[in-house]
């Protein structure tokens, strides 16, 4: 999120959609990107599991992938580029990332 903040002046992206999460899925396909980082975070607040976009931008659509996403400790989401579903990961894993203007 920082450096995409930083360098591109931008967000990691939120989806609010299936049309979009297939747009997303797309353009990381075309450019042979393999599960970029999008602007999901889940963590734990006020004692629940919550998911949450970087960019504060509503909660109004997900698409996890079964068992997803994890609730052991806070984690940041890929995208699929196969299947178009959302997976956590551990946050400091170096990935690509779809940045949003």
């Amino acid at each position: 999120q920082r450096y995409c903040q930083d360098v591109y002046r931008g967000q990691l992206a939120s989806v609010h959609s299936a049309a979009r999460n297939q747009e997303l899925q797309k353009l990381a396909r075309t450019y042979s990107i393999v599960s970029p980082w999008i602007g999901a975070v889940t963590s734990r607040r006020a004692g629940k599991w919550e998911s949450h976009w970087e960019d504060s931008s509503p909660w109004n659509y997900a698409n996890w992938a079964p068992t997803h996403p994890l609730h052991l400790v806070a984690t940041c989401a890929t995208l699929s580029v196969r299947d178009g579903l959302w997976r956590s990961r551990f946050c400091f894993q170096l990935r690509p990332f779809i940045c949003q203007y």
